[in-house]
């Protein structure tokens, strides 16, 4: 399992049995930054403004090599559910 984006991702597509996106409401992602208190990844300005950028000019992309999309405000036992079954488990 991999996880993250890079600009070059598209050339390790192959090596895996499935793309998989978390995705969620364009609120979803600026709320759970803002409430986030272990780190502070997300919370200066430009960081903010890519949040609230990158489902829109990258989310199509994203969605484009995906093999599958999960809704990321599901459940977390549902989440890890529908990735064993995409793993064979």
């Amino acid at each position: 399992m991999a996880a993250g984006c890079t600009t070059d991702q598209g050339r390790f597509c192959g090596l895996f049995d499935h793309i998989v996106l978390l995705s969620a409401p364009a609120e979803v992602p600026p709320a759970r930054i803002a409430a986030r208190t272990d780190n502070p990844s997300g919370k200066r300005p430009e960081e903010r403004d890519a949040v609230l950028h990158h489902p829109a000019t990258l989310g199509p992309l994203l969605r484009a090599t995906a093999t599958a999309e999960l809704d990321a405000t599901a459940p977390l036992e549902r989440l890890v559910q529908r990735l064993e079954e995409l793993a064979g488990r």
